[in-house]
């Protein structure tokens, strides 16, 4: 058994496009529709090979694991031993990384988003206290102007 820096760098290398993939079909809009109709067949299709087959379109922890078996195929990865168990071992740790990463990016958006929604809501409240401080220094100007 030998591990490698190359296999190492290759793990989290490899798995960068894996989550990158398993993110763009499951959840962004240019796979809306037929995402759309994955999830109809996922709950009407009677046979229940058929209906966890389109499943697998819908959700991005099941997802990845068929990107990661492409990508594993497209790159020769193996982890730790040169034959069938690299392999299997290198499966399961991309497919770990892979969704360290979708978890990482799905907390990073929901950071950015609650960072958005405080932004805009100290704007609005600046704005606010800058009507509240023109309307008093303009009340101030129309009381000197009449005495």
């Amino acid at each position: 058994m030998e591990i490698t820096w190359q296999q190492i760098a290759g793990l989290f290398i490899l798995a960068i496009p894996i989550a990158c993939v398993a993110r763009t079909v499951v959840f962004e809009e240019i796979f809306r529709e037929p995402r759309e109709y994955c999830v109809r067949k996922s709950q009407a299709c009677r046979r229940f090979f058929s209906r966890k087959f389109f499943y697998l379109f819908t959700c991005e922890y099941c997802f990845s694991h068929y990107v990661t078996l492409f990508f594993m195929f497209l790159a020769g990865y193996h982890l730790m031993f040169n034959d069938w168990r690299g392999y299997l071992v290198g499966f399961f740790a991309l497919v770990f990384v892979a969704n360290a990463y979708l978890n990482l990016y799905s907390r990073l958006r929901v950071d950015i988003t609650a960072q958005k929604v405080e932004t805009k809501a100290k704007e609005k409240e600046i704005e606010q206290i800058e009507k509240v401080e023109n309307g008093a220094s303009s009340a101030h100007a129309d009381d000197g102007r009449r005495q």
